[in-house]
Protein backbone atom coordinates (compact mmCIF):
# COMPACT_ATOMS: atom_id res chain seq x y z
CA UNK A 1 0.00 0.00 0.00
CA UNK A 2 1.58 3.39 -1.09
CA UNK A 3 1.45 6.37 1.08
CA UNK A 4 1.13 10.13 -0.45
CA UNK A 5 1.34 13.33 0.82
CA UNK A 6 -0.13 16.18 -1.07
CA UNK A 7 0.73 18.95 1.39
CA UNK A 8 -2.18 21.86 1.30
CA UNK A 9 -4.41 21.45 -2.03
CA UNK A 10 -7.33 23.28 -2.79
CA UNK A 11 -10.18 20.57 -2.63
CA UNK A 12 -11.57 20.98 -6.45
CA UNK A 13 -7.78 19.73 -7.35
CA UNK A 14 -7.47 16.65 -4.36
CA UNK A 15 -10.97 15.67 -5.63
CA UNK A 16 -10.53 15.57 -9.54
CA UNK A 17 -6.74 13.74 -8.76
CA UNK A 18 -8.88 11.23 -6.31
CA UNK A 19 -11.25 10.71 -8.76
CA UNK A 20 -8.62 9.49 -11.76
CA UNK A 21 -6.77 7.49 -9.15
CA UNK A 22 -10.12 5.85 -8.15
CA UNK A 23 -11.44 5.40 -11.60
CA UNK A 24 -8.06 3.64 -12.41
CA UNK A 25 -8.13 1.45 -9.91
CA UNK A 26 -11.49 -0.06 -10.45
CA UNK A 27 -10.23 -0.17 -14.16
CA UNK A 28 -7.60 -1.96 -13.44
CA UNK A 29 -8.96 -4.32 -11.48
CA UNK A 30 -11.90 -5.01 -14.12
CA UNK A 31 -9.09 -6.14 -15.91
CA UNK A 32 -6.86 -8.11 -14.32
CA UNK A 33 -4.02 -5.44 -14.64
CA UNK A 34 -1.45 -4.22 -11.60
CA UNK A 35 -2.34 -1.16 -9.46
CA UNK A 36 -1.41 -0.39 -6.15
CA UNK A 37 -4.08 0.69 -2.96
CA UNK A 38 -2.86 4.03 -1.95
CA UNK A 39 -3.21 6.32 1.53
CA UNK A 40 -3.36 10.34 0.58
CA UNK A 41 -3.11 12.35 3.26
CA UNK A 42 -3.50 16.81 2.48
CA UNK A 43 -5.00 19.89 4.09
CA UNK A 44 -7.63 21.74 2.41
CA UNK A 45 -7.90 25.61 2.27
CA UNK A 46 -11.71 26.86 3.54
CA UNK A 47 -14.29 24.54 2.03
CA UNK A 48 -17.21 22.71 2.80
CA UNK A 49 -18.62 19.39 1.47
CA UNK A 50 -22.04 18.41 0.86
CA UNK A 51 -23.31 14.58 0.57
CA UNK A 52 -25.42 13.30 -2.04
CA UNK A 53 -27.96 12.62 0.34
CA UNK A 54 -27.15 15.91 2.69
CA UNK A 55 -29.44 18.30 3.20
CA UNK A 56 -29.08 21.82 1.89
CA UNK A 57 -30.34 23.48 5.11
CA UNK A 58 -27.69 22.14 7.05
CA UNK A 59 -25.46 24.71 5.35
CA UNK A 60 -26.25 28.30 6.70
CA UNK A 61 -24.46 30.60 4.83
CA UNK A 62 -25.04 31.84 1.45
CA UNK A 63 -22.99 32.51 -1.45
CA UNK A 64 -21.86 35.96 -0.82
CA UNK A 65 -21.41 35.17 2.69
CA UNK A 66 -19.29 32.31 2.04
CA UNK A 67 -17.19 34.47 -0.13
CA UNK A 68 -17.05 36.95 3.14
CA UNK A 69 -15.40 34.26 5.18
CA UNK A 70 -12.70 32.64 2.44
CA UNK A 71 -14.75 29.34 2.13
CA UNK A 72 -16.21 27.36 -0.81
CA UNK A 73 -19.29 24.58 -0.87
CA UNK A 74 -18.88 21.65 -3.31
CA UNK A 75 -22.04 19.22 -3.73
CA UNK A 76 -19.92 15.68 -3.68
CA UNK A 77 -20.19 11.91 -4.33
CA UNK A 78 -19.48 10.59 -0.85
CA UNK A 79 -21.87 9.62 1.47
CA UNK A 80 -22.90 11.56 4.59
CA UNK A 81 -24.01 14.97 5.13
CA UNK A 82 -22.29 18.36 5.46
CA UNK A 83 -18.54 18.89 6.52
CA UNK A 84 -15.93 21.55 6.43
CA UNK A 85 -12.27 20.99 5.81
CA UNK A 86 -9.81 23.49 6.56
CA UNK A 87 -5.75 24.29 7.61
CA UNK A 88 -4.89 22.38 10.52
CA UNK A 89 -7.07 19.28 9.88
CA UNK A 90 -5.87 16.12 8.58
CA UNK A 91 -7.63 14.67 5.80
CA UNK A 92 -6.83 10.90 4.74
CA UNK A 93 -8.41 9.16 1.32
CA UNK A 94 -7.75 6.29 0.81
CA UNK A 95 -8.35 4.88 -2.37
CA UNK A 96 -8.32 0.90 -1.90
CA UNK A 97 -9.54 -2.49 -3.44
CA UNK A 98 -11.63 -3.52 -0.32
CA UNK A 99 -11.45 -7.32 -1.29
CA UNK A 100 -7.76 -6.73 -0.61
CA UNK A 101 -8.13 -6.27 2.97
CA UNK A 102 -11.12 -8.88 3.08
CA UNK A 103 -13.25 -6.21 4.29
CA UNK A 104 -17.06 -5.05 3.54
CA UNK A 105 -18.32 -1.90 4.10
CA UNK A 106 -19.20 -1.47 7.03
CA UNK A 107 -15.92 -3.39 8.38
CA UNK A 108 -14.08 -0.73 6.82
CA UNK A 109 -15.72 2.08 8.23
CA UNK A 110 -15.05 0.30 11.48
CA UNK A 111 -11.62 0.06 11.01
CA UNK A 112 -11.00 4.00 10.04
CA UNK A 113 -12.95 4.95 13.31
CA UNK A 114 -10.97 2.27 15.06
CA UNK A 115 -7.56 3.89 13.61
CA UNK A 116 -8.83 7.86 14.68
CA UNK A 117 -9.89 6.09 18.26
CA UNK A 118 -6.10 4.33 18.49
CA UNK A 119 -4.79 7.86 17.66
CA UNK A 120 -6.78 10.32 20.43
CA UNK A 121 -6.07 7.40 22.64
CA UNK A 122 -2.20 8.25 22.30
CA UNK A 123 -2.55 11.83 23.08
CA UNK A 124 -4.82 10.65 26.27
CA UNK A 125 -7.69 11.74 24.75
CA UNK A 126 -11.08 9.02 25.01
CA UNK A 127 -12.85 8.49 22.18
CA UNK A 128 -15.33 6.68 20.77
CA UNK A 129 -18.36 5.88 18.77
CA UNK A 130 -22.17 7.05 18.96
CA UNK A 131 -25.03 4.12 17.56
CA UNK A 132 -26.17 5.68 14.35
CA UNK A 133 -23.43 8.36 13.53
CA UNK A 134 -20.39 7.53 11.66
CA UNK A 135 -17.05 9.26 12.52
CA UNK A 136 -15.33 9.53 16.06
CA UNK A 137 -16.58 10.85 18.99
CA UNK A 138 -15.67 12.11 22.58
CA UNK A 139 -18.15 11.43 25.18
CA UNK A 140 -20.97 9.63 23.91
CA UNK A 141 -24.18 9.08 25.29
CA UNK A 142 -23.50 12.47 27.26
CA UNK A 143 -24.47 16.61 26.38
CA UNK A 144 -21.08 16.46 26.03
CA UNK A 145 -20.88 14.56 22.98
CA UNK A 146 -18.84 15.93 20.13
CA UNK A 147 -17.03 14.60 17.57
CA UNK A 148 -13.66 14.94 16.51
CA UNK A 149 -13.72 13.13 13.46
CA UNK A 150 -15.54 13.00 9.82
CA UNK A 151 -16.06 9.88 8.14
CA UNK A 152 -17.74 9.74 4.74
CA UNK A 153 -16.71 7.68 1.88
CA UNK A 154 -17.71 6.30 -1.70
CA UNK A 155 -17.15 2.45 -2.81
CA UNK A 156 -18.21 1.14 -5.94
CA UNK A 157 -16.72 -2.30 -7.22
CA UNK A 158 -15.38 -2.84 -4.26
CA UNK A 159 -12.88 0.38 -4.85
CA UNK A 160 -13.07 3.15 -1.67
CA UNK A 161 -12.58 6.72 -2.61
CA UNK A 162 -13.26 10.25 -0.07
CA UNK A 163 -12.45 9.15 3.59
CA UNK A 164 -11.63 11.07 7.01
CA UNK A 165 -11.25 14.41 8.59
CA UNK A 166 -9.38 14.40 11.74
CA UNK A 167 -9.51 18.00 13.63
CA UNK A 168 -5.93 18.32 14.86
CA UNK A 169 -5.20 21.94 15.16
CA UNK A 170 -8.64 23.24 13.09
CA UNK A 171 -10.33 26.60 13.40
CA UNK A 172 -13.58 25.37 15.04
CA UNK A 173 -15.37 28.59 14.78
CA UNK A 174 -15.97 27.11 10.89
CA UNK A 175 -18.34 24.90 11.84
CA UNK A 176 -20.60 27.08 13.37
CA UNK A 177 -21.74 27.99 9.91
CA UNK A 178 -22.52 24.68 9.34
CA UNK A 179 -24.88 21.90 11.22
CA UNK A 180 -22.00 19.55 11.13
CA UNK A 181 -22.92 15.98 9.45
CA UNK A 182 -26.84 17.23 9.93
CA UNK A 183 -26.59 17.45 13.58
CA UNK A 184 -28.27 20.03 15.50
CA UNK A 185 -27.34 18.70 19.17
CA UNK A 186 -23.91 17.95 18.99
CA UNK A 187 -20.99 19.69 19.08
CA UNK A 188 -17.29 19.58 17.45
CA UNK A 189 -14.34 19.39 19.29
CA UNK A 190 -10.26 19.12 18.27
CA UNK A 191 -7.27 17.19 19.40
CA UNK A 192 -5.24 20.87 20.36
CA UNK A 193 -8.65 21.48 21.92
CA UNK A 194 -9.00 18.69 24.14
CA UNK A 195 -4.54 18.80 25.21
CA UNK A 196 -4.64 22.12 25.34
CA UNK A 197 -2.00 23.39 23.05
CA UNK A 198 -1.21 22.70 19.31
CA UNK A 199 0.25 19.93 17.97
CA UNK A 200 2.49 18.55 15.70
CA UNK A 201 0.25 17.49 12.57
CA UNK A 202 2.97 15.80 10.60
CA UNK A 203 3.68 13.30 14.44
CA UNK A 204 -0.39 12.79 13.82
CA UNK A 205 -0.07 11.81 10.65
CA UNK A 206 2.49 9.53 10.89
CA UNK A 207 0.52 8.03 13.98
CA UNK A 208 -2.71 7.62 12.05
CA UNK A 209 -0.65 6.27 9.01
CA UNK A 210 0.40 3.75 11.13
CA UNK A 211 -2.62 2.67 12.84
CA UNK A 212 -4.33 2.52 9.45
CA UNK A 213 -2.28 -0.20 8.44
CA UNK A 214 -2.92 -2.09 11.81
CA UNK A 215 -6.55 -1.51 11.50
CA UNK A 216 -6.47 -2.32 7.92
CA UNK A 217 -4.47 -5.02 8.06
CA UNK A 218 -2.12 -3.98 5.15
CA UNK A 219 1.39 -5.46 5.71
CA UNK A 220 3.18 -3.77 2.49
CA UNK A 221 2.44 0.02 4.17
CA UNK A 222 5.32 1.89 3.02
Amino acid sequence: MKTEYWGMVPYREAWDRQTELFNELVRARACGDSYENRLIFCEHPHVYTLGRHGKETNMLLREEQLKQIGAELYHIDRGGDITYHGPGQLVCYPILNLEDFHLGLKDYIHALEEAVIRVCASYGIEAGRVAGATGVWLAAGTKDERKICAIGVRSSHFVTMHGLALNVNTDLRYFGYIHPCGFIDKGVTSIAREVGHEVDLSEVRSRLEKELCTCLNASGCR
